[in-house]
């Protein structure tokens, strides 16, 4: 089922993620996309506290991936948190490129995963797919199970 939610600040954007997060497992992939500045960032780093990672979590666009350490107790040992917007195609890159940030032991989350769904998917599951939009007064955003295509489970 689709859950699509206004938010109107960063605070709302957090929470709703943080409430995804505890619905993840170790080896789930979120998918997120939306334009630039729409909050994609936000919305992992709410995610990313709820899987008890407490350091900052700030965008990977110039490093393509961040991985973060999880505190004792935390349901899973690493959150990654992937940017491929620089990237035309993953053809082209190093196959290993993923396999550091997507795997058994943490939960992903993939913003602009492009043309890479199915390299994402052959080293994870992908659970969710997450779309951001500016709206005015905030952003709306729209929470999708992977395994549906419009309503239809696959």
């Amino acid at each position: 089922m689709v859950r699509r939610v206004r938010s109107k600040d960063a605070a709302e954007t957090e929470a709703l993620a943080a409430e995804l997060a505890h619905t993840l497992m170790p080896g789930d992939v979120v998918l997120l996309s939306g334009e630039l500045g729409a909050g994609k960032t936000t919305f992992v780093r709410g995610a990313a506290r709820a899987l008890g990672v407490t350091g900052p979590v700030s965008s990977p666009s110039f490093a393509i991936g961040n991985l973060y350490g999880t505190g004792p107790g935390a349901p899973v040992a690493k959150v990654a948190h992937l940017d491929l917007y620089r990237l035309a195609s993953l053809a082209e890159e190093d196959p290993d490129l993923l396999a550091d940030y997507i795997g058994p032991d943490s939960v992903s989350f993939v913003e602009w995963p492009g043309e890479g769904d199915t390299a994402i998917a052959e080293l994870g599951v992908v659970r969710y797919r997450v779309s951001i939009s500016h709206d005015a007064g905030g952003r709306v955003v729209e929470v999708k199970p992977a395994l549906e295509v419009e309503g239809e489970p696959q």
